[in-house]
């Protein structure tokens, strides 16, 4: 089974042919198609090819499913107290 390991939004993901993976927020609309061309490597069963650090003229192309929101992620920062 042939996957790739791709880098976007600052993580890096193992995808194969079918997957469905849930990345940051892209530039893209519902049901159009975008390229990751940041490909780390790229393995077919038999051979591995990997990048230093990246695979030159390698990419994975993909269709966006939806864009939404996730839950609010609420930080707060405690001063330690002084007596």
């Amino acid at each position: 089974m042939a996957y790739a390991i791709i880098k976007t939004g600052g993580r890096q993901f193992r995808v194969a042919e079918g997957d469905t993976i849930d990345v940051d927020r892209l530039d893209v609309e519902p049901g159009k198609t975008t390229n990751f061309d940041q490909v780390l490597l790229y393995a077919d069963g038999k051979n591995v090819t990997h990048g230093h650090p990246l695979i030159s003229g390698a990419r994975v192309t993909a269709e966006v499913l939806e864009q939404r929101k996730d839950k609010k992620v609420v930080a707060f920062k405690f001063k330690r107290r002084k007596g």
